[in-house]
C-alpha cells in the first residue's frame, strides 16, 4: 500500500518539496545568512545551466514548442491588466469612503490620486504588479515540471523561464521597480539588456540545443543526469533557506488577492485559451504549471533594491510557496491528459 502510494508522481513531488524545503528552512536558521547568497550564485552560474543541458538531452524540439514563451508573455500581460484593474477598484473605493466620511474634500484630490493614508502607495502598487508578473519558474518551476511531466517536455518549461520570465523580470520588472520605487540610487544599476543577455541559462539553452543529440558514453550520460537531479534537490533546499530568512508576514489581505490572480485566475484564463491554439495535453500542462508558480524570491530583492513595498513582496513569496501545494492538484485535474 505504502509502496503503491509512493509511486504516485504527485506524492513523490510533495515528499521532495516539503522534505527538502523543510531541511533548507532548518539549515537557514542555523547557517550564516551568506549561505543562501553563495548557494544561489552556484545554482545561477553552474547548477541551473548544467541542469538545462542535461535535461535537454534527446529532447524533441518540434511542434508548437515556441508557444511556451509567447504564453509566458501573455500571462504577464493578463496578470498586469488584472492587477491594474484591481488596484484601481481599491483606490476608488478608498476615495469614496474617505469622501463619504468627510475625511477629505473631493476638490483636493486629482482624478487618479490615492487618498493620503492609502493602503495602495506607489511602492505597494509596484510590488503588487511585480509579484503578479514574475513567478519562480526556475528553482521551483523546473522541479515541479520534471517531477510531474518528466524530461520529455522539460524544454517547454525552460523556454518559458528563459525567454519570458527572465526577460520579463529584468526588463519590465526593472521598469516597474524604477517607476514605482522610492530609491533614486537604484537607477544607476546595470542595464536590463546586460542582465538578460548575461544570464547563463540563456547561453546553456543555446549550448544544450546543439549538444542534445551528441552521443556520450553511458557513464558520462548517467553522471550528467545524476548531477542534474542533484541540482534540482539543491534548488528546493535553497528555497527553504530563503523562506527562513524572509521575516514577519504583513499585508496578508493584499498578498492573498495578488496570489489568487497570479496563481489561479491567470493560469486558468491563459491555459484555457491555449486550447484554441492547438496546445493541449502535457505541453499545455507544463505551461500552466509555470504560470501557476508563486512569485520569485527576486521580487523581494527588487523591492529592497528599488524601495518598493518589501512587506507585501515577502508575504506573496512566503504564502505563494505554501499555496502551491494546494493548487497543483487542481491543475492536474483540469489540464492533465
Amino acid at each position: 500500500m505504502i509502496l503503491t502510494l509512493l509511486e504516485n508522481p504527485i506524492v513523490r513531488l510533495y515528499i521532495n518539496l516539503i522534505g527538502w524545503a523543510l531541511l533548507g528552512f532548518i539549515l537557514g536558521k542555523k547557517l550564516p545568512d551568506s549561505t543562501s547568497k553563495y548557494l544561489g550564485q552556484f545554482l545561477y552560474w553552474i547548477g541551473v545551466p548544467l541542469g538545462i543541458i542535461a535535461f535537454m538531452r534527446g529532447v524533441d524540439i518540434s511542434g508548437y514548442i515556441w508557444i511556451s514563451p509567447i504564453a509566458g508573455w501573455l500571462a504577464m500581460l493578463v496578470g498586469a491588466v488584472f492587477a491594474r484593474f484591481w488596484m484601481e477598484l481599491e483606490i476608488s473605493d478608498e476615495r469614496i469612503k474617505a469622501i463619504a466620511s468627510g475625511l477629505i474634500n473631493p476638490r483636493d484630490l486629482k482624478s487618479d490620486q490615492p487618498i493620503p493614508d492609502t493602503a495602495w502607495t506607489r511602492p505597494t502598487q509596484g510590488s503588487f504588479l511585480l509579484a503578479m508578473m514574475v513567478g519562480n519558474t526556475s528553482y521551483l518551476g523546473f522541479p515541479v515540471v520534471l517531477s510531474l511531466i518528466g524530461p520529455e517536455y522539460f524544454l517547454w518549461a525552460v523556454l518559458y523561464n528563459t525567454l519570458a520570465t527572465s526577460p520579463g523580470l529584468h526588463g519590465i520588472g526593472y521598469m516597474i521597480s524604477a517607476n514605482y520605487g522610492n530609491n533614486p540610487l537604484a537607477q544607476r544599476r546595470k542595464s536590463p539588456l546586460q542582465i538578460i543577455f548575461g544570464n547563463p541559462a540563456l547561453w546553456s539553452f543555446g549550448f544544450g540545443f546543439f549538444f542534445r543529440h551528441v552521443p556520450l558514453p553511458d557513464l558520462a550520460e548517467n553522471g550528467l543526469r545524476t548531477s542534474a537531479w542533484s541540482i534540482v534537490t539543491l534548488a528546493i533546499i535553497m528555497i527553504g533557506i530563503q523562506l527562513s530568512q524572509l521575516g514577519k508576514l504583513q499585508k496578508l489581505s493584499q498578498a492573498l488577492i495578488c496570489l489568487a490572480i497570479k496563481m489561479i485566475v491567470v493560469p486558468l484564463v491563459v491555459g484555457t485559451g491555449l486550447m484554441f491554439l492547438g496546445v493541449t495535453g502535457l505541453p499545455r500542462l507544463a505551461i500552466v504549471l509555470q504560470m501557476a508558480m508563486p512569485p520569485s524570491i527576486a521580487t523581494v530583492i527588487y523591492a529592497i533594491a528599488y524601495g518598493l513595498d518589501k512587506d507585501l513582496s515577502v508575504a506573496t513569496v512566503a504564502l505563494g510557496s505554501v499555496g502551491l501545494l494546494m493548487t497543483i492538484p487542481m491543475w492536474l485535474w483540469l489540464f492533465a491528459p
